[in-house]
Formats: C-alpha cells, sequence, structure tokens
C-alpha cells in the first residue's frame, strides 16, 4: 500500500468537502496563516451510511491583523454542518488549546442542528462543547460569525460568544424557522423569524457584517482595544488636550462618543438591540475603556432589556480589566404595566452586583439627566463610581419636576409650594449634588475629553 497516496487521496477528499468554509476561513485571516488541527478526521453517520469528512468542521489557529486567533467553522457542505460527537469533542481540543494559550476564538456557524444518526450520543458531544465553552466564558474572548441558517443547539454558541457577528441573509433560530412560524400560526420566511432584524429583544446581535472584510476590522479593532492583548495603554497620537468648543452649544450622543474617544478607536456593539443605550469600546487619550452612552431623545427609560445590555457590556468590561464609563441620561423606570411585570428589578440588582467585579475605574458623567434610579445607578459614588462628573447644563434629582413629586406624595398633603421651589429648574442643576460632594466638579461640557484623560491615567491599575 503506497501510504504516501493513500494520504494524498484523503486529504484531497477532505479539501473537496470544505472548499467552501475555507474560502471564507481565508477571507477571515491574514494570508497562508492557518494551520488545520485534526484535519484527517472521518466520523461515520450510521443513519446516512455516508462519512463525515473532518467531521463537519473545519478547525485550526490562524493570524488576524497579526493577532492569532484560534478557528471552528461548521461545513455545511458535509450533513448540512450537522453537529456530532467526534465533531463537538474536535471543537473541544481547539478549546482548550485557545484556554492554554490564552487565545481568542471565532466560531463560523452553518449548521441546521444535529446529526440525527448519533441520537443521544451527539447530545451528549453537544453538552460537553457547550459546558467547555461557558467555562471560557470572560476566560479568552469569544467570536461567532453566523453565516447561513444556524438552527437548533449549534444557535447556543453564538449566544456564548462575546460578539456575534450576522452576515448578509444569514438566520439563527432555537428550532426550524418553518416549526417556529407554524407553531406560531403565521406563515413567514426565514428571515422575519430569525434575521438579525428579527431578534432585536435577544442581544444576540452584536455586529451585522456584508462581509467578512468587515468582520476581520471589527475582529482586530477589539483585540486592538483589549489590554490583555494590545495594552491597557498605547501611544496613538491622540491629543490628551483636546476642546470641543461646539459641545458647550449642546450635542448629539454621537457627537459625544466622537469627541470622547480617540479618531478610529471606537467600536459600537449592539447597534439594533435598545439602541437608546450605546455600548462602546474604544481608547480615551491612549487608555483602553469601555462607554455606555445613553441616548434618549427625552432622556432614557429603564426596561428590563436595556439593563441587561447594560449589565452584559459592564460585566465584560470587567473581565477584560476595561473602565467603565457611564454617560448619564436616564429618567428612570419606564413607568407602564409591561415593565412593571418584567424581571427591570432583578436586572438592576444584577448590574449593581457586577459593577463589584469591575477593579478597573468606574467614572459617570451625567451628560444631561440622572433622575432618581438613573441617579443611582448610573452616577452614584456609593454604587462605586470612582469619579463623578457633571455637565454644567445637566439635570439631577430625585424626580424630574415638581409635577412628579406631587404625584407620589399625592394624599400625603404635601406643600405644593414648597415642593415645586424644590424641583424647580434652577435647583435641579448638579450644584446641589456637588454641594454633599456627590459630584466631584462640574465641567464645561467641552473640556469632557480632558477630565476623562486625567482621571483614567490617575486610576490606571
Amino acid at each position: 500500500m503506497d501510504k504516501i497516496k493513500l494520504l494524498q487521496a484523503r486529504r484531497e477528499k477532505v479539501l473537496a468537502a470544505g472548499t467552501d468554509i475555507r474560502k471564507a476561513i481565508s477571507s477571515l485571516i491574514d494570508a497562508d496563516s492557518f494551520v488545520e488541527l485534526s484535519g484527517f478526521s472521518f466520523s461515520k453517520n450510521d443513519l446516512f451510511d455516508a462519512e463525515a469528512e473532518g467531521d463537519g468542521v473545519v478547525t485550526g489557529f490562524a493570524t488576524v491583523d497579526g493577532y492569532p486567533v484560534y478557528i471552528a467553522a461548521q461545513n455545511f457542505a458535509v450533513l448540512h454542518g450537522g453537529a456530532c460527537k467526534a465533531g463537538c469533542e474536535k471543537i473541544g481540543r481547539m478549546l482548550a488549546l485557545a484556554e492554554k494559550n490564552s487565545t481568542p476564538i471565532v466560531y463560523v456557524l452553518h449548521s441546521r442542528g444535529m446529526q440525527i444518526g448519533e441520537g443521544i450520543t451527539a447530545l451528549e458531544g453537544m453538552a460537553q462543547l457547550l459546558a467547555k465553552a461557558a467555562k471560557l466564558h470572560g476566560v479568552v474572548p469569544q467570536f461567532a460569525v453566523v453565516d447561513g441558517e444556524v438552527y437548533g443547539q449549534s444557535a447556543l454558541l453564538a449566544a456564548c460568544a462575546d460578539f456575534t457577528f450576522f452576515m448578509k441573509d444569514s438566520v439563527l433560530a432555537a428550532d426550524s424557522p418553518l416549526v417556529i412560524a407554524a407553531k406560531s400560526g403565521k406563515n413567514l420566511p426565514e428571515a422575519q423569524v430569525g434575521g438579525a432584524e428579527a431578534l432585536p429583544h435577544t442581544g444576540l446581535v452584536s455586529f451585522t457584517a456584508e462581509n467578512y472584510k468587515e468582520v476581520r476590522e471589527t475582529v482586530r479593532k477589539i483585540l486592538d482595544i483589549l489590554p490583555d492583548f494590545s495594552g491597557a495603554v498605547v501611544e496613538n497620537g491622540a491629543d490628551l488636550n483636546a476642546v470641543f468648543p461646539a459641545l458647550d452649544e449642546g450635542c448629539t450622543a454621537s457627537e459625544l462618543i466622537e469627541a470622547v474617544f480617540d479618531a478610529d478607536s471606537a467600536v459600537e456593539v449592539g447597534k439594533g438591540c435598545s439602541p437608546e443605550v450605546r455600548c462602546v469600546l474604544g481608547r480615551v487619550g491612549g487608555i483602553a475603556a469601555a462607554a455606555v452612552v445613553f441616548d434618549g431623545a427625552d432622556g432614557v427609560l429603564l426596561d428590563a432589556e436595556n439593563v441587561a445590555k447594560i449589565t452584559d457590556f459592564a460585566e465584560f468590561a470587567s473581565y477584560y480589566s476595561l473602565p467603565l464609563i457611564t454617560f448619564a441620561d436616564v429618567r428612570g423606570i419606564r413607568p407602564n404595566l409591561q415593565t412593571n411585570d418584567s424581571r427591570v428589578l432583578k436586572n438592576c440588582f444584577k448590574l449593581l452586583e457586577t459593577y463589584d467585579l469591575i477593579e478597573s475605574a468606574k467614572i459617570s458623567v451625567v451628560w444631561k439627566r440622572a433622575i432618581g434610579l438613573g441617579y443611582t445607578l448610573f452616577a452614584a459614588k456609593s454604587a462605586g463610581f470612582d469619579y463623578s462628573y457633571a455637565f454644567a447644563t445637566a439635570q439631577i434629582a430625585l424626580f424630574e419636576d415638581a409635577k412628579g413629586a406631587e404625584i407620589e406624595f399625592a394624599g400625603e398633603k404635601a406643600d405644593t409650594a414648597k415642593l415645586a421651589a424644590r424641583y424647580a429648574d434652577e435647583n435641579a442643576d448638579p450644584i446641589n449634588a456637588a454641594k454633599n460632594g456627590y459630584v466631584d466638579n462640574i465641567i464645561r461640557p467641552q473640556f469632557v475629553k480632558q477630565y476623562l484623560v486625567a482621571s483614567l491615567q490617575m486610576l490606571l491599575k
């Protein structure tokens, strides 16, 4: 037997079965940097009497703009990317290497679910894989790319990832979209069941991307920010004394973000989910930081979803030693029945717990409003904020106005004249909070970056 010819034949079979997925991997990574792992794996599907070349998944390591990453890519050409025990074990071996070498992971997902030929055995394999991925949450960054159909338990890898990209026309669902639509009594196309725009409440859509070049650029920008991979501070030519006079005249959240973060460093995560809460990674004067910017037309009202989004983001900041900055414009909890009968209060408490995990700096800037719980959660010194600033034009108060106070104290014969005086506009400015030491400084908006750079430099660990 000619062993070399046998090797070549088997390798050709593996390559032929993975032509498309290997092209996708090549588009994501640096040229000629991919080294495959377990490339000659073959398992048998008893039900279909067919071999699963590479166990239906391609694994290996490569670099993305020089950053080492491990890659696990489901191969839809092999039994529709169906997960089997051997394939799950193959990914699990890669995850063990990623943990050992403290290296980020990229999953490329395209699967219609489990390989039914293995039955419970496949489920054991998937449970083992998901348990390992869960243990790596917060240990190494995990990125998932939804590229095509991703149904069933493979979708949990997207949920486990820190950042999930949805490629154009991709669909993710916990079950077959046809089943979900039918059980819902509707006749819907797949995109309206599991497309990126159909999943605004899941917290799963970190980014949408037209192609792998966009994915590659965003992965690179995120790794450029994380201290474990590129340093807590970098020299990037940012002007540490930059002034933005236009901010004094009022600004949008987008203009605030542009002013605060160094040029081309900001990455906004999860734009489609609770867009009134903007979660941004970037560098401020060369210092890596995470920021929550509230962006509501008339102040943001909290609900279970947007508080959960903030908590997930704060948790990520805690894992990777990122300072957290909040730019508050919050009027409290949304006053309606749906929000009242939700997990909003539980989620608020979870957020306070998460703050305690952040060992880096926590800085608050009240750029518009911090009313009631909006102050407690996003500006209070007692919630763990090291420094607290407020724009001179900001509003800080227990109630937004006298009318709100009157409603709160209805039936208690409160002196409405005194309430009106206490909650008049001139008494709800940040000076009253500063008198008691609750606000460190009241600043002109144009100097906000200078104050943040100085604070981050002092609190850097």
